[in-house]
């Protein structure tokens, strides 16, 4: 029995003996013919170096790397990924240097642990640029070594299980990260038991309202739901004895993040959850998870479009299982998934549950699909020098909504959903899509922007000698296409660009009576770099596209020549018209370093003061200025050249009109509280409609508004008093 203090606690010395103990026994179980002398060694460094160390909760600072050395070895990870996980924190925290842990661990572990470092180092929230940058070397630690990144998951889940030490501040940031970077990689590389871990205590951190709700009302039904599912198990096992199919099976109620959800996404209520209950069928074969199936639908009706066959087409992340929703006893609802032992392994633990490590390999084989989207992101990444491009890019690949779809000769296309026969064509090779001119679906011809859907079967018509157009990026979804798409625009729209600057410049020095022979090369080539820009030609094609003005390059070429006139109308017809009046909302937004274009808001997406913005050189119309998250940008922004940097005035003040779409209960009164929180905040209402849900078998109700806001802030401050409305599902701010 391990020494006891006075107020009952295990001694710190003792704690972290026995969690080396516990640790060596674990890994004992499925290493027995491994030597752990390794192991030994990295605890007893790692040991000494912490020594004195405390964590915020008071705890010594060993029991973090042991923590998160025994969650590499629940999953049953080699001996280099749990001696990085004790060794991952002494090179940032106690000045131990690189090479001091390569002499004493050898290359391996050292280079793991300084990827480690590095991805613990990383910031995700701070300019697009630093963030951008940060994600690109996390992908290439992931890519160069997987065990990187696998550590570092089981390094947040061990803090995310401690989180309650930290400030508020620290717990909100720490979570927020959590949910947008490392549960969605946990999700791709299909790691779904560490994902559902992360998910859950971060909801609980960003959200306390709404995890408090959720999970209150799950655990108030708890009681029936488990004995309705023991009914369940029960008629389950008897029926698939009956037919002489092993089984175990589990019943488990969906997690509180995942019914958050849903009900933000399909706007419904708890009660509306089918998937709320569920019953997990494992089985010994392929064959008996069909049969099982089968057994299930005999008992009970399923629910149309709920059945999907992962095992037949298993996800990218090589997650396979069979789902239905059935309608039960006294008509409740409940899925059932069935699987084999092995598909339950992979579901549960992804890459980690196929660990091939062998001497001299890094982990997984090079062609494992679940690590593919990273070989792909770092091969992009390589053409997207614009930041922006690059975290949508990434956006997409991290929260996949795939759509499975077959070729004529029966070959599955996994695209994301929404895809386009564009993006099939694309997925097929280059060159099929580049001179795609039509599509087949199910053997009839559809227009190019038609939806793909799960079990279409494309075929692709193609014309010799086709080029891409410049409308194909609305169409398109999938980063291949789109980049495929843009190389080709880019190359025509640039040469185009660079003959149209050459003339702007030459007619604009003729009128203003510069002498372009009397200028060098040597100065145009110092202009240009004062620009930021690499070469000649790039300035050109800058002035073509009306990213800068003709005359402000004269006045660098030749500032004494350059005579005081109002500038002409460049060829491309992209003039620098007159500013708005103070009182116009466009007025508060400046283009940086400019003061002669004229800037507009996109109607598409309404910028309001504090949303982050991003500004595009239109033709004949000045810069458009678009939210970043404007589901348009990516489509403008196909030409790096037009992108321009713009920014909020701080010496204006003004209003902004702003669409809001409030999901609520249709009860009596409601509308009165949502109009008292505008009327307490002192904001006008340009527009009400409120109307009953029709359309759905629903309770609800919507009211549309547009109401006039200061800035983010003050929609923030409107949108949260509004949730906190008893009654109300959802409140969203549309776009248009």
């Amino acid at each position: 029995m391990p020494p006891q203090l006075a107020d009952g606690l295990v001694a710190p010395a003792t704690l972290t003996e026995q969690l080396f103990h516990e640790l060596k026994e674990k890994v004992r179980e499925f290493r027995p013919k491994d030597n752990l002398g390794t192991l030994d060694r990295a605890y007893a460094f790692a040991a000494s170096h912490h020594a004195g160390q405390v964590r915020v909760s008071g705890e010594p600072y060993m029991t973090h790397p042991l923590q998160v050395a025994h969650i590499l070895a629940d999953m049953r990870m080699d001996l280099v990924s749990l001696e990085t996980g004790l060794l991952h924190d002494v090179v940032e925290d106690c000045s131990v240097s690189a090479d001091e842990v390569r002499k004493n661990f050898g290359n391996e572990v050292a280079h793991c642990v300084d990827g480690v470092t590095k991805i613990g180092k990383l910031d995700f929230f701070s300019a697009e640029e630093r963030q951008a940058e940060s994600f690109r070397k996390m992908l290439l630690a992931m890519v160069d070594d997987i065990r990187v990144i696998i550590v570092k998951l089981a390094d947040r889940l061990h803090n995310m299980r401690t989180l309650s030490s930290l400030s508020s501040a620290r717990q909100e940031r720490i979570a927020r990260e959590t949910l947008d970077i490392y549960a969605p990689i946990a999700h791709r590389l299909g790691m779904g038991k560490v994902r559902g871990e992360l998910e859950d205590l971060a909801f609980q951190y960003l959200d306390p309202e709404s995890h408090a709700e959720i999970s209150q009302t799950i655990e108030a039904q708890r009681g029936p739901n488990e004995k309705f599912l023991a009914a369940i198990k029960r008629t389950v096992e008897a029926e698939l004895r009956r037919e002489g199919i092993p089984a175990r099976i589990d019943g488990r109620v969906k997690r509180a993040f995942s019914v958050y959800q849903k009900l933000k996404r399909q706007k419904i209520t708890i009660d509306q959850v089918y998937d709320l209950m569920a019953l997990r069928i494992v089985t010994d074969s392929v064959k008996n998870c069909y049969a099982a199936l089968g057994v299930i639908h005999n008992e009970w009706r399923p629910i149309p479009g709920r059945i999907k066959d992962f095992i037949a087409i298993p996800r990218p992340n090589l997650y396979q299982s069979l789902h239905t929703s059935v309608v039960g006893p006294e008509g409740r609802h409940f899925e059932v998934q069935i699987r084999t032992d092995e598909m339950h392994r992979i579901a549960e633990e992804g890459i980690a549950a196929h660990w091939k490590y062998k001497e001299g390999k890094k982990g997984p084989a090079q062609d494992d699909q679940r690590i593919a989207w990273v070989r792909h992101l770092v091969e992009w990444q390589q053409d997207m020098p614009d930041s922006h491009e690059f975290m949508s890019t990434l956006k997409v690949d991290l929260y996949p909504d795939e759509v499975y779809t077959f070729t004529p000769k029966g070959r599955v296309i996994v695209l994301p959903k929404d895809a386009t026969p564009i993006d099939f064509a694309y997925a097929i090779h280059s060159d099929v899509g580049a001179t795609c001119t039509g599509a087949k679906v199910n053997g009839r011809i559809v227009p190019l922007r038609y939806t793909l859907k799960n079990g279409d079967s494309v075929e692709i018509v193609t014309t010799a000698g086709h080029q891409p157009s410049r409308d194909w990026l609305s169409l398109a979804k999938t980063v291949r296409a789109r980049n495929k798409i843009k190389h080709v625009i880019n190359l025509g729209e640039r040469a185009k660009a660079i003959e149209i600057g050459q003339k702007y410049l030459d007619k604009e020095a003729r009128r203003l009576g510069v002498h372009m022979s009397r200028i060098t090369l040597g100065d145009m080539e110092k202009v240009t770099t004062e620009y930021g820009l690499a070469k000649l030609e790039d300035l050109y094609a800058a002035l073509g596209f009306g990213k800068f003005s003709a005359r402000q390059v004269l006045l660098k070429l030749a500032p004494t020549e350059v005579k005081d006139e109002p500038e002409t109308a460049a060829p491309t017809d992209l003039t620098p018209a007159a500013q708005p009046s103070r009182d116009d909302p466009d007025a508060v937004i400046h283009v940086t370093g400019m003061d002669d274009l004229m800037v507009y808001r996109a109607k598409c997406c309404n910028p309001i003061r504090g949303d982050a913005i991003v500004g595009y050189v239109t033709r004949g119309k000045g810069v458009a200025v678009h939210g970043k998250l404007c589901p348009n940008v990516q489509n403008l922004l196909y030409d790096v050249e037009r992108k321009i940097e713009v920014e909020w005035a701080r010496d204006t003040k003004g209003s902004f009109p702003v669409h809001i779409l409030v999901h609520t209960d249709d009860r009596p009164g409601l509308l009165a509280q949502l109009t008292s929180i505008l009327d307490a905040e002192k904001t006008n209402i340009r527009n009400l409609e409120a109307k009953t849900e029709v359309d759905q078998d629903s309770d609800g109700a919507l009211v549309e508004m547009t109401v006039d806001v200061r800035d983010k802030k003050h929609l923030e401050k409107l949108v949260s008093a509004m949730r906190r409305i008893s009654g109300v599902r959802d409140v969203e701010r549309l776009l248009s």
